[in-house]
This record gives C-alpha cells, sequence and structure tokens, in this order.
C-alpha cells in the first residue's frame, strides 16, 4: 500500500530464491530498480549485491550533484537475519522502519499518528476524529482479538492462527539461536513471560519457574524483545534522583498473543480475570509503542515508568522536549485516587506537564487543573 507503484517480487517463489542466491547480480538486473522484494532474507547473498548497486549510484548522483534517490524497498519476516545483514551490508544505507501488528487506528482506518500526551492536542484530536467511544467490554474483545493482520484482515480462526503462529516463530526464529533441547523449556518460557506482561522483570523468578539460570533468562528475554514479541519499558532517571528502582518493565507488544500463551479462552473471561488491568495497560502502552514507530520515531526515547523504593509507582512518563507528562492507566472508569503519586515527580525538578489517566471513559475530562481523563480509544488514532 505505501509502494503501490514499485514492482514487487517475494523471495517465497523457489525460482526466484534460487537465482537470487546462486546469481544475485542476475536477480537484480532483471528487477531494475526502483522494486520491492519481500522475503529478503532467505537470500542473504543479495544483500552485498544490493550495497554494491547502491554505493555505485550514489556516486554517480554525487558526482552529477543530483539528489539521491529511493532504490530498494526490502522486506522479511525473519528479524533476527534481517537486522543482521543489514547491519553487516547495509549500514549508513537504509533506513529502518519496525512492523508491528495493528493498531485500533490501522484496524478502524481511522488514519493514525504518533501518541502526543498533550491534553489539547488530545482535545484537538476527539474534535476532528469524532471518535466513538467504547465500552470496557468492547475494550476487551479488541484486546483478546489483537492486531496481527491474518486475523483482522482475513478472519484466520484465532486459535488455529495462534498455534500456527507460535510454532512457526520457534522454526524459523528461534531454533538457530537456542540450543534444540531447550525448545520445549522455551515454550514454557513464552507462557511464563506472558503471565508477567505490565510487570517489572524479576529474573530470579522465571529463571526458577523454569530451572535456567539467569543469563539464559536474559538471553532469551533479548531475543523476545528483538523479534518484536516483548517491549521493555526502562525506568525513568533524574540526575537528581537516587531513588528511582533500576528493573525494567515488560509488555507483549499483541494482547492476543498474550492472551493465547496465557490460555484465557474467552474476552469475558479475560475481563473479568486477575490479570485485566494488566491487560489493560498492556494493550494502552503497546499502542503507544505502536504509534511512535508507526511514525518513524524510537520509543525508548519517549517512554519510561516510575518506581521508587517506596513503592510510590506511575505507569507511564512520557518524556518530550525537556518535560515529562505523568501517566497512569485504569481499566475502570472513575477510579479511586488515580494520580496518588504524581507529585512524587516534584522532586525531579523537571517541568512536568498536564498529566492523564487512561481508561474507559467515554470522553475527555478534567479530573482536577493538572489532570485529564482519557478514552484509551484515543491513544492510537
Amino acid at each position: 500500500m505505501l509502494f503501490p507503484e514499485l514492482p514487487h517480487v517475494s523471495l517465497d517463489d523457489a525460482q526466484d530464491r534460487n537465482l537470487a542466491n546462486i546469481n544475485p547480480s542476475l536477480f537484480l538486473d532483471n528487477l531494475g530498480w526502483p522494486v520491492l522484494i519481500d522475503e529478503v532474507n532467505k537470500a542473504p547473498k543479495l544483500f552485498d549485491e544490493i550495497k554494491i548497486r547502491i554505493d555505485k549510484q550514489r556516486f554517480a548522483w554525487m558526482k552529477g550533484n543530483k539528489p539521491c534517490k529511493l532504490m530498494y524497498v526490502i522486506s522479511g519476516s525473519n528479524q533476527f537475519e534481517l537486522k543482521q545483514s543489514v547491519s553487516d551490508s547495509l549500514a549508513g544505507r537504509t533506513a529502518v522502519l519496525t512492523m508491528s501488528s495493528f493498531t485500533y487506528a490501522e484496524k478502524s482506518k481511522t488514519g493514525g499518528s504518533a501518541f502526543d500526551p498533550d491534553i489539547q492536542a488530545i482535545i484537538q484530536k476527539q474534535k476532528n476524529l469524532g471518535v466513538e467511544a467504547r465500552t470496557r467490554r468492547q475494550m476487551f474483545e479488541e484486546i483478546f482479538k489483537g492486531g496481527m493482520p491474518d486475523i483482522i484482515a482475513s478472519k484466520a480462526d484465532r486459535t488455529l492462527f495462534f498455534k500456527s503462529y507460535v510454532e512457526t516463530y520457534m522454526e524459523k526464529d528461534i531454533r538457530r539461536l537456542i540450543n534444540v533441547s531447550s525448545e520445549a523449556s522455551f515454550m514454557s518460557f513464552l507462557s511464563i513471560v506472558a503471565l508477567r506482561t505490565a510487570q517489572t522483570i524479576n529474573y530470579d523468578d522465571i529463571s526458577n519457574s523454569l530451572g535456567i539460570n539467569m543469563e539464559t533468562c536474559k538471553r532469551w528475554l533479548s531475543i523476545l524483545e528483538s523479534s518484536g514479541i516483548i517491549s521493555i519499558l526502562q525506568p525513568f532517571h533524574s540526575n537528581l534522583s537516587n531513588r528511582i528502582t533500576k528493573t525494567p518493565k515488560l509488555y507483549f507488544m499483541d494482547t492476543g498473543l498474550c492472551a493465547y500463551l496465557c490460555k484465557w479462552p474467552s474476552s469475558e473471561i479475560l475481563e473479568d480475570c486477575a490479570m485485566s488491568g494488566a491487560f489493560f495497560e498492556t494493550y494502552v502502552v503497546s499502542e503507544m509503542i505502536k504509534s511512535l514507530q508507526n511514525a518513524g520515531l524510537d520509543p525508548k526515547q519517549y517512554l519510561y515508568f516510575y518506581r521508587d523504593r517506596d513503592q510510590k509507582e506511575i505507569d507511564v512518563i512520557f518524556e518530550k522536549n525537556g518535560c515529562i507528562y505523568p501517566i497512569e492507566i485504569k481499566k475502570g472508569i472513575n477510579p479511586s485516587k488515580p494520580t496518588k503519586n504524581f507529585k512524587v515527580l516534584e522532586k525531579t525538578r523537571i517541568p512536568i506537564e498536564t498529566g492523564l489517566v487512561i481508561d474507559c471513559c467515554d470522553q475527555i475530562r478534567p479530573i482536577n487543573e493538572n489532570v485529564y481523563c482519557c478514552p484509551a480509544v484515543l491513544v492510537s488514532i
């Protein structure tokens, strides 16, 4: 959809894949440029040839004082191989975009923009788009379904899709990174991590549950993060505070996959279970992360959480232009004392902007002069 005018070839096709591996120069000669090549990780020899052609063409443009143009759009489903090949061969020659599962904005076809915590921007967004309110039941139906394209666009059977997805993920991305004998442990690891979404990471707890050492636990979490299965939120630090915990927090990037791994059978049961608050928080934070990624921004430069040794917590700290925006995420409507910890940020001496309480309310309302409640549906649109 982004490049409808480009010729498109997929290396899932055996003949194209064989030619790209055996004779990458001839393969690219036949395609010309600009061109979109999907599953490019299946032909690793292509990367060096693409590099040669980019460098040659860029030199010609520079010599002729002409602007550079787009030559190749490459994509692949195996992020490990793709990232390694790009970093080895195409460093400095590419722009890398992460493709996550769909946001609510993409599912509802309401546009979509990077999440901005500025209350006036959110109010204006709601006015411009006229977004309909979503009940908590509807929100948990969204959470349970998730945003995987096959489920949303093709109406694939949810359970069958996730079963196949996990098995394929294990086969394609994980087998070469862990010992074959550890695959059963890794599958258990996936479920254990899913049960801890929206929690700070306790490496000892996870390691002891599986009988693995802490180094293995950290490496497997790194694999999940690198493959886009989870995202790690770092604690907020300021130069004037030394009381912030250093333990990061993890979130699954697709709540449907997380619910499948936790074996919740329906959205109704998920809404009423003990983990419902964690799933709602996971949904909101993942929507923030994906909206920033879709705008070409690095979420790690904006999103943090706060927790100090006195157990004072704030779900999200959004940092922008030298200011911080405190954000609480609650699954209910009109939660009791949701902003009680916001004042702890005053000791950082960093300018604090209007805070948000993101919940299942139907419209934006002020809680007090410094905090507004905001419908969760407005996060990614």
